[in-house]
Order: C-alpha cells, then sequence, then structure tokens
C-alpha cells in the first residue's frame, strides 16, 4: 500500500502542476477577451485568430485543471450525506465512485476520442475560417488528454480510499509491537518464580 500512495502522491503533483499552469489562461483569457471587444467596438476591427484564441484558451483551461479541481474536491456532489459521513462512508462513496462511475465513463472516452484526435493529426487540420489557426488537431487532442488525466487522479482518489478501508498493518503485529526503528521494548517483566510484577530493566540486572 506504501508504494501505492507513493503512484497517488505522484498522481496528485502531476495533475496540480497542469493545473496551476493552466490557472494563468484565465487571466490571457479575459485580456484577450476585452481587447477584442475593445477593437470591435472603438474600431470596428477584429481578429479570426485572436477570436479563436479564446475558444483555445477555455479548452485549455477546461480539460487541464478538471483533474486537480477533482483532486481538490471542486466538482459538484450530488450525495447530500457525504459532508455529513464519517471518513470511512466518505471513503466507501469515493471508492464506488470512483470504479462505478468516473473511471468507466472516463476509458470509454479516452477509447473513443483517440481516433477521432488520431484522424485530426493525420490531415494536420486547420480552421475553416480564412487567417484561422491552423492547430485544429491539437484542439481535439485535448478530449482524450482530458479523459486520461480525469482517469488517472480517479487511480489517485481510489487508493487513497482503499488505504482509509483497508489500514496497514501494525509493525510487528503477530507478536510483541516493535519500537519505532527497530527493537523491542527497553522494560520486560521479571520471569524469575516469585518475583513481583514490577518490570526491570533489561540491562543492569544481576
Amino acid at each position: 500500500m506504501r508504494s501505492a500512495l507513493g503512484l497517488a502522491r505522484a498522481i496528485d503533483r502531476l495533475t496540480a502542476a497542469l493545473g496551476r499552469a493552466a490557472a494563468w489562461l484565465a487571466l490571457a483569457i479575459v485580456l484577450i477577451q476585452f481587447g477584442l471587444v475593445i477593437a470591435r467596438y472603438l474600431f470596428s476591427a477584429g481578429s479570426v485568430p485572436a477570436t479563436e484564441s479564446v475558444i483555445y484558451g477555455q479548452a485549455l483551461l477546461v480539460t487541464l485543471t478538471a483533474a486537480w479541481t477533482l483532486a481538490a474536491g471542486g466538482h459538484v456532489r450530488v450525495d447530500i450525506f457525504y459532508a455529513e459521513a464519517s471518513p470511512r462512508r466518505r471513503a466507501i462513496v469515493d471508492l464506488v465512485g470512483t470504479l462505478v462511475l468516473l473511471l468507466p465513463f472516463m476509458l470509454t472516452l479516452l477509447w473513443l476520442s483517440a481516433p477521432y484526435a488520431a484522424r485530426s493529426w493525420a490531415i494536420m487540420e486547420r480552421s475553416q475560417e480564412t487567417g484561422g489557426l491552423p492547430l485544429v488537431f491539437v484542439l481535439k487532442s485535448l478530449i482524450p488528454l482530458f479523459a486520461a488525466l480525469m482517469a488517472l487522479q480517479g487511480v489517485a482518489q481510489a487508493i487513497r480510499a482503499a488505504n482509509v478501508l483497508i489500514p496497514p498493518p501494525l509493525e510487528g503485529e503477530g507478536g510483541r509491537r516493535s519500537r519505532p526503528g527497530g527493537g523491542h521494548s527497553q522494560f520486560q517483566s521479571d520471569p524469575t518464580p516469585g518475583a513481583s510484577r514490577r518490570t526491570l530493566p533489561l540491562q543492569g540486572r544481576d
């Protein structure tokens, strides 16, 4: 389970890094859209590449931050009992929801969208608008990328839920519990018949 938790933390770091980087796109989208509005109403001018860049930015923002949002618990929940549930019940909801709903849906989306994106890459699909961005194949690739990132984050969520439901065994289980770092307790009961029931140090006894 320790190695599985390490995998979950690695997935969390990946999705968090992508999410934080993509979050800056929100500022870029606002600035570009503001510039387009000013250009249109003050100068009666427009730009097809700038307009399409807003669409690209929104697609990147949603697809690259969705898994990070899932890790932070930011998606809408319909389970009205989740907020007041115990940690164990929350873990059950997370595990069942991930295995029954999230992972099957995302794997199906990945399976269906991968050929769709591959066909776009094969012809290097570009915008149908004159002067538009020639990157439609990149835009379509965000669909399988979104599915893959959400599936990975679902795996991390399932691992953490399983860790709550199946806690690791105590060190030294099956025998006397060991001290942290190895070894046994510094004191033990005196095995001498008739001796008092007090504990004696292991060292310094005759």
